[in-house]
């Protein structure tokens, strides 16, 4: 299953990110942590003590990433005429969640016990004539080429705010939470994740997070109402992680709050016929917008009408 962490920035969906990815991996899961956020602190969130992440970006090898994932598929002809929306189709080289091939052996690293996947960040070279966006056509290119089974997870962090809206990755998760601050703030992109997430069908939970009290959820239920999941309370053990010397241990509350995630994401049924149709549809929206024209090519011949998508696609 793939789940996206959302939330304005600063509400904690980074810490949050982290907590759910390494308590997935200490129970044994198989899980792949994914940092898409334009600032690039999960690996930090995931071990406060780990050395500089080495593996490259994978915002550094897009061409390599295009090559590898158009495989044979004759609907592609050269990584130039694939864009971040390109749909898998017969020929495409599908992926295992931490299989043995190239991306994952590049780009992977473990970090706090969990395998980690970064996009990258800005450098000199992007300013004022780039968006994030750009960068993060390689995780959008990779979840459209991942076939992930029962009991496997990848856990994204993405970019503050609604920006995720601006591309179509949002609709390439099983559940997005959201992560809101007891705060008219906190909840203001809740509002604008809502509308988008039900015009497209897209579950959507909201998780609290420094709730100290009461009147702290009652606020959260009162703007957000039955979207409200669950809370985590003020955590004195996650201040002293940020601190970079953890003491103690993550609070019961907390941790009890890490089950209900879990449990609502297994609760879902994966619903592979809905990915591929709104991968297809963003890819033709993108398409007429500016991917033809920028291509000198008709990527709508892209798509493939014979391509089943899921497991069946591995065969």
């Amino acid at each position: 299953m793939r789940v996206a962490f959302v939330g304005k920035g600063g509400s904690g969906k980074t810490t949050l990110s982290a907590l759910f990815s390494r308590e997935l991996a200490r129970s044994g899961a198989r899980v792949l942590a994914v940092d898409g956020d334009i600032n690039q602190h999960l690996a930090e969130a995931l071990d406060p003590g780990a050395g500089p992440f080495a593996a490259p970006p994978l915002a550094a090898h897009l061409g390599g990433i295009k090559d590898l994932l158009r495989g044979t598929n004759p609907r592609i002809a050269s990584r130039e005429a694939m864009i971040k929306t390109t749909p898998p189709g017969r020929g495409s080289r599908l992926l295992r969640l931490l299989g043995e091939d190239e991306l994952h052996a590049r780009h992977v690293q473990r970090v706090g016990g969990v395998p980690l996947m970064v996009t990258g960040e800005f450098d000199e070279s992007d300013l004022g004539v780039a968006c994030y966006h750009s960068k993060l056509g390689a995780v959008e290119l990779y979840l459209g080429h991942l076939v992930d089974g029962p009991g496997e997870y990848v856990v994204v962090d993405m970019t503050a705010g609604a920006d995720a809206f601006a591309s179509g990755l949002f609709t390439r998760f099983d559940m997005t939470f959201l992560v809101a601050e007891p705060t008219r703030k906190g909840v203001s992109v809740y509002r604008q994740y809502r509308d988008h997430a039900h015009e497209f069908g897209i579950p959507l939970a909201v998780i609290g997070n420094k709730v100290t009290g009461e009147d702290d959820l009652l606020f959260l239920k009162e703007q957000v109402g039955d979207d409200l999941l669950t809370h985590l309370v003020h955590s004195t053990w996650v201040r002293s992680c940020e601190r970079g010397s953890p003491q103690g241990e993550l609070e019961a509350a907390n941790h009890h709050t890490l089950t209900v995630l879990r449990e609502t994401v297994d609760a879902r049924t994966k619903d592979w016929p809905t990915l591929h149709r709104h991968a297809v549809e963003f890819h033709l929206r993108n398409a007429r917008a500016w991917a033809d024209a920028a291509t000198g090519q008709d990527l709508a011949a892209q798509v493939d009408p014979d391509f089943v998508p899921g497991p069946a696609s591995l065969t």
